[in-house]
């Protein structure tokens, strides 16, 4: 399934079915009178969070949505069938937009949260609603309202505990599969991961949601590399692990390359909790990973851990770390 976090959509709720102007004509019944119903109510255009999708592509291929219409009153007093709403069903982090893009409406960060996005239009009245003492045979009735319609932008924002940043062929996707029961792309090339990864990590019996999100190379605040449109996704998650390959000519550099990157896009990043992870230490002497460890950590507060992918232990290690930056 192809991935994509932003789509604009048209959406027209029902209209109200307009009421009856019917008068009773039933044989051996001498006055009649007026028996018009009411007309029905629109059906509305509702949205509701899902939380087994992780994309808006179904919306890239249907972009105009419409609820039905409500029925028109009848005679013997009977109302018209409300319309039926339609539920279109979004990605939790799914954010709701005026067509301006930019006027936010709604953001759904709870599973089964519902939004009417367009309320359908309301029934017209019958002729009965118009008698009277001085009027017994109204011929007035009204017809249903327009129901709403909008053009909207859905952009969805990833929601997880950790999100795994790091410049690209880190290892980010190999540590999420190890940990997780997610299945991403594994190559070593640069620009292995297109889109963000979800998986799910289970240690003491509790379930951590861990973000794969694709590499930050410099400039990717201005749209360089794969750009903004991931660094939103890193907003949701509640903390970061920041994952460095050990084996770099300048661990310092790629760290704080990455680190100006999320300063650039948003303060609020760099003050999210942070895990800093140096990755593939099977590939160098133990004695220089001791080493390098020790001379990274004078230049960070955050927690610094060595750890191997391909190591069952370095999984384990990473797991019951990674409790501790959910709460």
């Amino acid at each position: 399934m192809k991935f994509l976090d932003q789509v604009k959509i048209y959406i027209k709720a029902g209209n109200g079915g307009d009421g009856s102007p019917s008068f009773r004509r039933e044989k051996f019944i001498e006055y009649g009178g007026p028996d018009g119903g009411d007309g029905g109510k629109g059906g509305s255009v509702i949205l509701k969070a899902e939380q087994n999708l992780n994309t808006l592509i179904d919306f890239r291929y249907q972009q105009h949505h419409k609820a039905k219409r409500g029925e028109n009153g009848a005679g013997q007093n009977r109302t018209g069938k409300s319309g039926e709403d339609l539920i279109l069903k979004v990605p939790l982090g799914t954010q709701v937009f005026e067509e301006d893009n930019k006027t936010l409406i709604y953001d759904f960060t709870k599973i089964s949260e519902e939004f009417t996005a367009a309320a359908g239009g309301k029934g017209g009245l019958g002729n009965t609603r118009f008698k009277s003492s001085t009027n017994r045979a109204p011929r007035k009735f009204t017809k249903g309202t327009q129901g709403e319609e909008f053009t909207i932008w859905l952009q969805l924002k990833t929601i997880a505990d950790i999100g795994i940043i790091g410049l690209p062929n880190a290892g980010k996707s190999s540590l999420l599969a190890s940990v997780t029961n997610a299945n991403p792309k594994i190559a070593n090339y640069q620009f292995t991961t297109l889109n963000p990864n979800l998986g799910v990590a289970s240690y003491d019996d509790k379930e951590i949601t861990i973000a794969d999100i694709p590499g930050l190379v410099e400039g990717a605040h201005k749209g360089t590399g794969l750009g903004i449109q991931f660094l939103k996704h890193i907003e949701r998650c509640k903390s970061l692990l920041h994952l460095i390959d050990i084996t770099s000519e300048d661990l310092k550099k790629s760290y704080q390359q990455v680190k100006n990157e999320l300063k650039k896009y948003s303060n609020k990043l760099i003050k999210k909790k942070e895990l800093i992870v140096l990755n593939k230490i099977d590939l160098i002497d133990e004695k220089e990973v001791i080493h390098i460890i020790k001379d990274f950590k004078k230049n960070t507060k955050s927690e610094v851990i060595a750890v191997s992918t391909f190591n069952k232990s370095s999984v384990s290690k990473i797991k019951s770390k990674l409790l501790n930056y959910v709460s």
